[in-house]
């Protein structure tokens, strides 16, 4: 794909081989961009999605028609609401309640959050107290958990 944009961009560079990208990446440290001097409040936009984990003989099962239990993660995202841009987020096991993830989210957020907003998997106590420590000023919009 990278050679396809580069040669779609009329640049004559080489391309390393993807394989060479991936090895590269495990290692690649990525700072995150510090907020400007008065920036504005973020409201923050917390869901999580279900990733399901692809081994090295994936497509033998799904040729043969085995059926497994296949593996998968559960992605925490943080989103600012202003911009679309993703400034949070955590990866974990699937089993890992999201309301836990509070907390390693706000703390991934360099500026001052307005607003807190999740579905009600994150609608503990802890979420809010969690909000209200790091954030005094937000306001945290969660739905009660349904019992």
């Amino acid at each position: 794909m990278i050679g396809s944009i580069v040669a779609l961009l009329d640049l004559d560079l080489p391309v390393p081989d993807h394989t060479t990208l991936s090895r590269r990446a495990e290692t690649l440290e990525v700072a995150r961009l510090a907020p400007r001097p008065g920036a504005r409040p973020v409201h923050l936009l917390v869901d999580s999605t279900g990733l399901r984990e692809c081994g090295p003989g994936e497509w033998l099962a799904e040729k043969h028609g085995t059926r497994t239990r296949r593996s998968w993660r559960k992605l925490h995202i943080g989103v600012d609401a202003g911009t679309g841009r993703i400034v949070a987020a955590e990866l974990t096991a699937h089993d890992v309640d999201n309301a836990s993830q509070v907390g390693p989210l706000l703390d991934q957020v360099a500026a001052p959050i307005a607003s807190f907003t999740a579905d009600g998997a994150y609608g503990q106590d802890g979420s809010y107290r969690k909000v209200a420590v790091r954030h005094p000023a937000a306001a945290v919009l969660v739905p009660p958990r349904s019992r």
